[in-house]
């Protein structure tokens, strides 16, 4: 039973030693954050695609791969879903570089006193960026502004489903000279992309394969032509060898006693 064990393990949407299919955008993010933080220059990096595409997964890669290099800056990853309004951003975001508790307008001027005072460069990591559009979008604003103002250290990178959140709720952005976020856009995993997660991931099970070559391309065929979610994809395979798991064990339960015993 331990191959079925392993086979799950592996199949889980951890973050792999390497992503693949994902070289040219991981390349990206790691040459954005080593020029920003490293070169000290502000700056901001929207990244977008659907759920299961790979960004979150890359980011994470890029930040422990590069986790010597950014010591000495300071770097804060807020998941939005977990704000309860958008304006929470700006108590957590204080709360994580240690400034005293304050309200409203006095909180945000506290903050951008800090972040364009002396000192380490600020990574702002905010994923699930588009829970914090509000009315009037005054939170994306202020966000965005950051980066651009005078003696500013924030480098701040924002990761959402939505290609058109920039064009859509960011327009006037445009008109300031430092211009809108650089963009990064993660498109959905091909067949070929997948087949090659499935194939790269069961891999690392010793023995005879747990699930058909044929079974992972038909696998990658259908979840690439609905989403191209590699997350979906690793689900349906972990959800097969769950139920061949179950089939073996009954199987094993009804194999009759050696010497006719009953």
């Amino acid at each position: 039973g331990t191959c079925y064990q392993q086979a799950k393990q592996v199949l889980h949407a951890a973050v792999p030693e390497r992503l693949q299919g994902r070289e040219r955008e991981t390349g990206i993010l790691r040459q954005f954050l080593l020029e920003h933080v490293l070169g000290r220059r502000p700056g901001s990096l929207y990244v977008s695609g659907a759920p299961g595409t790979g960004k979150t997964a890359c980011l994470s890669r890029v930040l422990l791969d590069c986790k010597d290099k950014l010591a000495g800056s300071r770097t804060v990853v807020l998941n939005c879903m977990a704000l309860g309004s958008p304006h929470g951003v700006f108590p957590a975001l204080a709360q994580h570089l240690g400034l005293p508790v304050a309200t409203g307008r006095e909180r945000i001027r506290s903050l951008e006193k800090h972040l364009t005072a002396q000192g380490p460069m600020v990574l702002l990591v905010l994923d699930e960026l588009d829970q914090l559009e509000s009315k009037g979008q005054d939170v994306l604003y202020t966000l965005f502004e950051w980066p651009q103002l005078p003696s500013s250290r924030l480098v701040l990178v924002g990761l959402a489903n939505a290609l058109d959140l920039t064009d859509r709720s960011l327009a006037r952005l445009g008109a300031h000279p430092a211009g809108s976020p650089r963009l990064l856009h993660f498109p959905p995993y091909t067949k070929e992309q997948l087949t090659r997660i499935l194939q790269e991931r069961l891999a690392q099970v010793a023995g005879d394969p747990v699930l058909d070559s044929a079974a992972l391309q038909f696998c990658a065929r259908k979840v690439s032509a609905v989403s191209g979610d590699a997350r979906k994809a690793l689900d349906v395979c972990r959800r097969a060898v769950e139920v061949v798991e179950l089939e073996v064990r009954g199987q094993t339960l009804l194999k009759p006693l050696p010497g006719g015993e009953s």
